[in-house]
């Protein structure tokens, strides 16, 4: 079990989109996926994520938004499952960096994220960061990449 971030940053409705194609052997080849990565030792979800957002971006969150934890069950390997804790941003400060070592950087309209090769998964949670307002926890069970089931359960309010 591993803990990674991942952080959606919006501006003038669209979300800051990360295309990764830099990394050879990278799962999340060709994808495009909001900004993220793994805790380093020590290190809070929200720690993680501000590190995550000023290393591939540039930019500096002032307002870090807290919004779930998605749970990332590959059955071929059930000992490999991921917790991701996701946040989303609308309050930075900085200037975006024209250069990441993962990818292209580019803000996307929300209204359009569909027409993007991302994860299957990854198109539920973010219709659920548009339309609930409540924190949730979202479990995305994968057989070999492909989604084959997956729960959303709401907490607080």
């Amino acid at each position: 079990m591993y803990n990674t971030t991942l952080c959606y940053i919006e501006r003038d409705g669209a979300y800051l989109m990360l295309h990764r194609i830099k990394k050879e052997n990278d799962i999340n080849r060709d994808k495009w996926v909001g900004i993220g990565g793994k805790f380093e030792p020590g290190e809070s979800p929200h720690e993680c994520a501000l590190r995550e957002i000023s290393e591939e971006t540039g930019l500096t969150p002032t307002r870090l938004d807290y919004r779930g934890i998605v749970t990332f069950y590959p059955m071929e390997s059930p000992e490999n499952y991921e917790l991701m804790h996701l946040f989303t941003c609308t309050e930075y400060t900085g200037r975006l960096r024209n250069d990441c070592d993962e990818g292209v950087l580019e803000f996307y309209p929300k209204s359009r994220l569909s027409e993007l090769p991302m994860w299957e998964g990854d198109a539920i949670f973010l219709r659920l960061l548009d339309t609930e307002p409540r924190f949730f926890s979202l479990k995305l069970v994968y057989d070999n990449g492909r989604l084959v089931s997956h729960k959303i359960e709401y907490c607080g309010m």
